[in-house]
C-alpha cells in the first residue's frame, strides 16, 4: 500500500530541529533519564495502572512533559534508538518525539513494534513517529497481519493517525484501509478492536467519498453473525451518520 502525497505533507511541516543537547550519547541519555527522573510523581506512575499501562519500569512523568523535553531535544535518532534501549518507560515514550522518520528503518519499526506491551506505545509511536516514515503504509498492510495483539494495534492505530495526519494521501489507499479493518473487525482483543473501530471512524470522517465507503462497511460489520464485527461497525456507524460528521463534511 503506497500513498502519494506524504513526501509533501512531511515537507509542508517545516524543517526539522535537530537535537541540541551536548555530549557524547550515552551522557544524552543519561541526561534525559535524569530530567524525567526529577519529572516524575508517585501519583502519576500509580495512576498508570487505571489506564491498563504497566508501571514496573516506569518513572511517573505526565505525558506533557516527555512532550516538551522531545521539543527541547529535535530529532535524534541515534538518541531514540539510545532511548528505546533503556526500557524505561518515559524514555521509550520520549524517542516517539526524538525519532526521526527519515532514518526510521523499516527494521528498526520492526523491532521497536515487537517491543510493544501496552496500547501507549502503540498509539504515541504511530501518532508522533511512524506515519512521517515514508515505510507507513507499507508497514499498515503488513502488520494488520499479524497474531500479536499490541503489533495487530499498532497497524491500526497507524491507519487511524495518517487519515488524520497524512493530508496528501489519495482516498485509494484509505479504501485498502477499510479493507483490512473489515478482514480484521472479528478479531475480540480488546485493544485491537478499539483500534479498528477508531480507524474506521476516523476515515469515513477524512472526506465525503470516504465517508461513505466507511459507512458502507460499517453496515456490513453491524450486521455480521460475529459479535466483535458488529460492535466495531455498529459503533463507527452511529458516528459516521451523525448530523455532527454530516455538518463537518460539508
Amino acid at each position: 500500500m503506497k500513498a502519494t502525497g506524504s513526501t509533501k505533507r512531511r515537507a509542508a511541516a517545516g524543517p526539522r530541529q535537530t537535537g541540541t543537547a551536548n555530549g557524547s550519547l550515552d551522557e544524552r541519555v543519561k541526561s534525559a533519564l535524569a530530567w524525567l527522573k526529577r519529572h516524575a510523581t508517585r501519583a502519576t506512575r500509580d495512576g498508570m495502572a487505571r489506564f491498563a499501562i504497566p508501571s514496573d519500569n516506569a518513572y511517573g512523568v505526565a505525558m506533557k512533559d516527555i512532550k516538551a523535553l522531545g521539543a527541547t531535544l529535535g530529532r535524534d535518532q541515534p538518541l531514540a534508538a539510545a532511548l528505546w534501549a533503556t526500557g524505561v518507560y518515559e524514555a521509550r515514550m520520549l524517542a516517539s518525539f526524538v525519532g526521526d522518520p527519515e532514518k526510521l528503518t523499516p527494521a528498526v519499526m520492526d523491532r521497536w513494534c515487537r517491543d510493544f506491551d501496552n496500547w501507549a506505545f502503540c498509539d504515541a509511536m504511530s501518532f508522533n513517529l511512524f506515519d512521517r516514515s515514508p515505510h507507513a503504509w507499507a508497514k499498515v498492510v503488513e502488520w494488520s497481519g499479524r497474531e500479536r495483539e499490541f503489533e495487530k494495534r499498532t497497524a491500526f492505530a497507524l491507519l487511524w493517525s495518517l487519515s488524520v495526519h497524512d493530508k496528501g494521501a489519495g482516498d485509494d489507499a484509505f479504501v485498502r484501509g477499510l479493507e483490512l479493518i473489515e478482514r480484521e473487525a472479528a478479531d475480540d482483543r480488546n485493544f485491537v478492536k478499539k483500534a479498528t473501530n477508531m480507524a474506521l471512524r476516523a476515515i469515513g470522517k477524512r472526506n465525503r467519498p470516504l465517508n461513505a465507503a466507511a459507512v458502507a462497511v460499517a453496515r456490513r460489520l453491524a450486521k455480521s453473525d460475529d459479535a466483535t464485527s458488529r460492535w466495531v461497525g455498529g459503533n463507527a456507524l452511529r458516528e459516521l451518520t451523525s448530523p455532527a460528521v454530516s455538518k463537518r463534511l460539508d
